[in-house]
Formats: C-alpha cells, structure tokens, sequence
C-alpha cells in the first residue's frame, strides 16, 4: 500500500529508518537554476529544511546528499550542515545508496530517501521510506510512499524530517501551536 499526502505514514516503518537521504535540485532547492552573466550559478537553500537535517543528525540519523549535478554550492551546503555523505555527478544513485547502506551495516529497509525527478525513480521504488515535494514530476508522485505538502526548496524536506522524529518520539520538532 503506498500512502499519500494527508496519510500519516506507519510508525513502525519510520522508527526504523537509520539513513536519510535526498536530492538537491528540486528537493532541497526549488528546481531553478539561476546565472549571472558573468556565468556565476546560484541556487536557493530553505534555512529550515537545512534545520531539518541538524534535527535528524541529532536523534542519530545518518544524512546524505545524492545529486547528479557537480558543484560547489552543494558542497558548501553539505559543509555547512555536516553531512558526511556527499555524492555528487552521480548517475546510479540506486548503487550509492546501496553502497552507503552497506557502509554503515543497515538495511535499504533503513533509508529514507526524498526525490523528485525521474532520475530518483530507482531508487525511491528500492528505500525503506521514499518521499517527493508536491510539485515532483506525476510518475515520481506515483510510486513514492508520501507525497509533501510543501514543494521543493519551500520546506518537502522539513515536513518528511517532523513526520521521521515525531514517529521515534523526538520531541524537540517544531508542532504548530494553533
């Protein structure tokens, strides 16, 4: 049974998760590429999808970037955070989560992974937990077990983040206060 946005993922499933990880365009950026004239790239961070993956770091989780584009601006994103696994200009992301996976001794039962593109589509089907942004391509949206409410680069990764701690019982998450 894949659960979709508004279903609340089953806990037992997400407790288990040990290793989280995500693309950059799309998922942690909103999809743009932007470029100066002078032929400077930029790309849009979300601060608190970046408050997300120090939340996960501090419950124990492993985090992880793999994206198949090659920059500097990720590194200094993945520097900044402290996410030891960092993979770009990867084409086979399925293998580099298999090989981060075997790594640390875990399951692909034990990984969260968040994409939106059709080039994630192999590994979302393969992961313990797979997720996409609102706005990720329709056949993405069709086999990832959560769809976000938020879009790419406005909070997707946050919200899979809250719904990951709230099922371990962490308590330190940010709950909306009505």
């Amino acid at each position: 049974m894949k659960l979709k946005t508004q279903q609340k993922p089953a806990r037992s499933l997400l407790r288990e998760i040990r290793l989280f990880a995500t693309d950059v365009d799309g998922v942690l950026t909103d999809a743009g590429m932007y470029y100066s004239e002078s032929g400077d790239e930029w790309k849009k961070f979300n601060t608190r999808d970046g408050m997300g993956i120090k939340l996960l770091q501090k419950a124990g989780l492993i985090t992880a970037i793999v994206t198949q584009e090659r920059t500097r601006l990720v590194a200094r994103r993945a520097e900044k955070l402290a996410i030891p696994e960092l993979h770009q200009g990867v084409m086979d992301k399925l293998s580099v989560i298999r090989d981060m996976a075997m790594r640390h001794g875990i399951s692909l039962r034990q990984v969260a992974y968040i994409g939106d593109d059709v080039n994630d589509i192999e590994a979302l089907k393969a992961v313990g937990f797979s997720a996409a942004p609102a706005d990720s391509l329709p056949q993405v949206l069709d086999i990832v077990d959560y769809v976000c409410r938020q879009k790419g680069g406005e909070g997707a990764v946050r919200e899979l983040v809250e719904i990951i701690l709230l099922s371990r019982g962490e308590t330190n998450t940010t709950k909306r206060k009505r």
